[in-house]
């Protein structure tokens, strides 16, 4: 799949903690080498506290502060860029659909949430887009998924995650302003290598579309035990490799 490399760009990040957290500095680092107009939105509801110290990309001087905030604001002034950040949870399909409805412009929804319900809403807004890059990323403690889903001129292309893992749009799950203080206390354990693996994946599919201007990798499966990451390439990608992989075995037949 390729891209145009002279399209504007714009990014929406909901999520900014374990995997979004890690993926900021990166993101607005990539940004700022492009010669082409950028935006970046971080958007994420939570604030800084002392736990999320141990594997987020938090230090002591962001405890109290909007996470979202914190980043675009760390990040953009390094980088000599605007600061833009929504200190929200984004729940409203209406909402999520204004933010990535951008007529023009290379529009890239990356997906650092750690609940299925925002995914389904994402899956939604990707659904009703005619042009969209859906990014998603998860993980446990030590294993994980990249997933990116392709919308072209009202078609997809690539699969989203809910088509990939369709048990993310199963209706088990709640938003995060939906949870009790005490259900919010408790989350699925994850480690900060899990979460920086899962942000170099996504950051790599970022490095591809926007520099190099093409994926061949519909999504990544990763293990921080075995340190090892698992890609499902396209179709054509993997029909070219096994074409190739012929051709030489029949040259170094007859060369045998």
């Amino acid at each position: 799949m390729r891209f145009a490399l002279d399209k504007p760009v714009k990014i929406v990040m909901l999520g900014a903690g374990g995997t979004g957290g890690h993926i900021a500095p990166h993101l607005y680092r990539l940004l700022h080498t492009l010669t082409r107009p950028v935006i970046t939105i971080i958007a994420d509801g939570d604030i800084v506290e002392q736990k999320n110290l141990v594997r987020q990309n938090f230090i002591s001087a962001d405890l109290g502060r909007n996470k979202a905030q914190a980043l675009a604001e760390r990040y953009s002034s390094a980088f000599g860029m605007e600061a833009r950040y929504i200190p929200d949870f984004i729940e409203d399909e209406g909402r999520l659909i204004e933010l990535t409805n951008s007529q023009g412009w290379l529009s890239i929804l990356i997906g650092a949430v750690d609940n299925n319900k925002s995914r389904r809403l994402c899956h939604q807004v990707f659904m009703k887009a005619d042009n969209l890059i859906y990014i998603d990323s998860g993980n446990g403690e030590y294993t994980g998924q990249v997933v990116c889903g392709i919308r072209r001129n009202g078609r997809t292309y690539y699969k989203p995650v809910g088509e990939a893992y369709p048990d993310v749009l199963l209706d088990t799950d709640k938003f995060p302003t939906e949870l009790s203080c005490a259900q919010a206390a408790v989350s699925a354990p994850q480690s900060i290598a899990a979460n920086i693996m899962a942000a170099a994946a996504v950051v790599s599919y970022l490095y591809n579309i926007l520099v190099l201007g093409s994926i061949e990798t519909r999504s990544v499966t990763f293990s921080t035990k075995t340190v090892n990451l698992k890609p499902v390439i396209a179709q054509k990608r993997k029909k070219e490799a096994r074409s190739m992989s012929i051709k030489s075995q029949k040259e170094g037949n007859h060369a045998a």
